[in-house]
This record gives structure tokens, sequence and C-alpha cells, in this order.
């Protein structure tokens, strides 16, 4: 719909609008255009007038050492060519102002876009993000040296004969107690990041502390231990050294855990979400050989596959299956599951179809943009107008992209069937 409707807009012909690729299951013609279905529901596609602008003079009868190349040319304008009718003269889509034609080729990626926006809205909103609060799931009670947390895992609460007692624990603190203050500053429920700052600051300093247990405010103290932790960004996530390894500093610590919960967001939050997965995405477009030699690694190897990698639609399909079969997760949670799901498909196709490459969209703009190039530059110094850029004479390295992208596809669904990625465990 993101190209048609432009297309309509600006008077091109669009012969055909089409769900799936292959032969045609069902179709009805509306208007001048026929819109069906077709075997293979892979894709789709809409089919406009004068996508390749005929060829100069001589240039459909040279014959040199890239005489294949130029049949491929020849024969896709051939193609565009038989689908003109009389009175297609000043509706062909080459002879568009390239606004026009950028506009119409950026409507599919923009729909993307727009359905990954709408879908994140709905599920920061609707459902929430899970988050961690200032209810305590668990209290420590001891303070076990960084170095041996990995070593004691498994063994009890994991304390020794001259480990130092946890201060929460030493405090009175229990699960399931809401902190409500810490120093004097009031806490709300999604205020666990400011907490944790607080208490790293504080090392070896004496503070007031509130909470709540069986809806009656008590109030404590607690004396934050300096000790070495991993040290944090300003989203809370630990920070790796440039040898990959745990950055760690001194900081206070009391030892509790945080429950997390699905907690409903403004709208305002919508598009720093929208901005924060298109560039994540982006990255991986950006690494993407290496992360296929990665998935080619892990499908013909004992190599685990990673969970951050690209997968293909049976892997998607795969993940959706096992959310929605989770019994003992609530509705709710499958349903905001299958939410993000969706709306972070539809961003990786917004960012993936960019790509400045035949026949994804970005291609089509490239083409465009650079046609506008040209001709400004003729312009400035007064020479003859160039013309439309031929993207025919781009067939063949259109076909070694679909080629590229049709083993890409190939190679996910593969190693989705053999080694599926294995998001809950």
């Amino acid at each position: 719909m993101g190209h048609l409707l432009p297309a309509k807009l600006f008077k091109v012909r669009v012969p055909q609008y089409m769900i799936g690729f292959g032969p045609t299951v069902w179709s009805r013609k509306r208007g001048e255009t026929e819109y069906g279905f077709k075997a293979l529901p892979l894709g789709g596609f809409v089919s406009m007038i004068g996508m390749y602008p005929p060829a100069k003079d001589g240039e459909g009868v040279r014959q040199t050492s890239t005489g294949m190349f130029q049949q491929l040319a020849n024969d896709a304008r051939k193609a565009s060519a038989e689908q003109l009718q009389p009175g297609d003269e000043n509706r062909m889509f080459y002879k568009l102002p390239v606004w026009k034609r950028v506009i119409i080729m950026l409507g599919g990626p923009s729909m993307n876009l727009l359905i990954g926006t709408v879908l994140i809205g709905v599920l920061i909103t609707g459902f929430g993000t899970l988050q961690s609060t200032t209810t305590v799931s668990e209290v420590y009670q001891c303070v076990v040296p960084l170095d041996q947390q990995e070593q004691r895992s498994g063994t009890g609460d994991g304390c020794q004969s001259g480990d130092p007692e946890a201060p929460a624990y030493a405090a009175g603190l229990l699960p399931g107690d809401v902190i409500t203050s810490f120093n004097g500053q009031r806490l709300g429920e999604s205020d666990w990041q400011a907490l944790t700052e607080q208490i790293r600051a504080e090392a070896g300093h004496e503070v007031p502390v509130t909470y709540l247990r069986d809806g009656a405010e008590h109030a404590t103290t607690i004396t934050p231990l300096l000790t070495e932790r991993p040290q944090l960004d300003i989203n809370g996530n630990a920070v790796a050294n440039p040898d990959g390894t745990a950055a760690t500093v001194q900081v206070g610590f009391i030892g509790m855990g945080s429950e997390a919960r699905l907690i409903q967001q403004p709208v305002t939050e919508v598009p720093p979400m929208v901005w924060d997965n298109v560039t994540r995405v982006a990255a991986i477009v950006l690494d993407l050989p290496a992360r296929l030699v990665a998935v080619g690694q892990a499908a013909f190897s004992d190599a685990p596959r990673d969970p951050d990698g690209p997968v293909s639609v049976v892997g998607v399909g795969r993940i959706a299956g096992e959310v929605s079969a989770m019994e003992d997760v609530p509705m709710e949670s499958r349903a905001a599951t299958l939410v993000g799901l969706v709306a972070g498909l539809n961003i990786a196709l917004f960012v993936f179809n960019l790509v400045p490459l035949l026949p994804l969209d970005g291609g089509h703009i490239a083409g465009a943009l650079w046609e506008a190039l040209r001709r400004g530059i003729a312009k400035v110094f007064r020479r003859k107008d160039p013309g439309p850029v031929d993207i025919a004479k781009a067939l063949p390295l259109t076909y070694v992209v679909a080629t590229l992208l049709l083993g890409m596809g190939v190679l996910l669904i593969y190693a989705d069937i053999v080694k599926p990625v294995n998001l809950f465990g």
C-alpha cells in the first residue's frame, strides 16, 4: 500500500498489485489495476509502467564483451515497453520528477516504519516494558567478592567464613519490601536505577531508608559497603573493557535484588524506543556478512547460535509458536511478546529495504538521487541535460544481489531448522 497509494496519486499506471510471487492463485481487476494473490506468500510487488527509460540511440544493437549484460538491460526495457498502452506517454514512472519517485519508493519502507511505530506504541503504552522496580526480590546474607561469584554459584547462599554481612540483610529488609525513600529522597516504583546510583555513591555512609511492608511504612538505616562491582552505563547496563572483559569499579553495595514488572510508559517514550530499534538493526545490517558467517559456522558445527543474530521467516515463525505455546506464561505477556516480535520485524524490513542496492527500494531511491545530482551539476555548468538514469544497466548487479539474498535466505532457513535460535532457555 505504501507504494500503491503515492503511485496512483501521481498518476502512474499500476497494472498489478500482487501479494506473493509465482503463479497467480486469484485476482480481480478494479479499474486499471489487477489485484490478487500468488502461490508463494513470500512478499509481494506493485508493478508500475515505465520503470526503465528507453535505450539511447545505438545501445540496443551495440555488441561488446559485455553483450550478455547489455542483453539483460535490453530485455528489461522490452518487457517494460510491452506494458505501455495508448495514453501512457506521461504516466511512466521514470518521467516523474525525482521527488515524486523518491516518495513512491520510500512508501514501502515508510509503511513498515509506521506499522512498527504503532505496534511499539501499543507495546510500551498498553502492555508496558519489563523494568526493574523498587520492590525487593531477594536479600543476600553476605557480600561475595566479585571474582568468586561464579565459582560459588550453586552452593547454597554462597557465603563463607570471613564474608562481610550484606547491609540490606543487616538492616532487616525482606523480599517483597518496597523501598520508598533512600537518604531522604522519595522513590517511585520505576526508580530502581536512581536507587542503584544513590547506593553506589554512598559507600561507607549510614543513610536512612524507608520501605513498605504489609501496607505499613517502616524506617531503618543502611551503610552501603565499598566493594568491587560491574561498571554501569547511563542505562544501567554493564560496561565492557576494550578486550571484552567486564569493567569494574569500587562502589557502594547493599546486597539485594529487584523485582521486574511490566510498567506502562508514556507515549513520549515511543520515538526513543523506535530510534533505538532502528539503530540496533542498522548495526546488524552493517555487520551482516560476519553474522552470516557465524550462522553458517553454527549450522554446520557444534558452535552455538547467536540469539541476537539474523533469522529467517522460519525462525520468526518458530519463535512465535514457542511464545504462543507457553501455557505457564500469562496471556498478556505472550500477546506482548508477539506484538513486539511483529514490531521488530517491521523495523528490520524498514532498515533493510533502505540499503542502496537494487532490487531493494533503496536502490531505486539511490538511482533517483543520482539522477538529480547529475542534472543539477549539468544545470549549474550549463551543460546538456544528461537525461534519466538508466537503472536497467544495473540489472547485472541486481541479479547478483538477488542471488546473494536468496542464498542468505536458504542458509538462514536451514540454520533455523537444524539449529534454531533459543530465546527461552
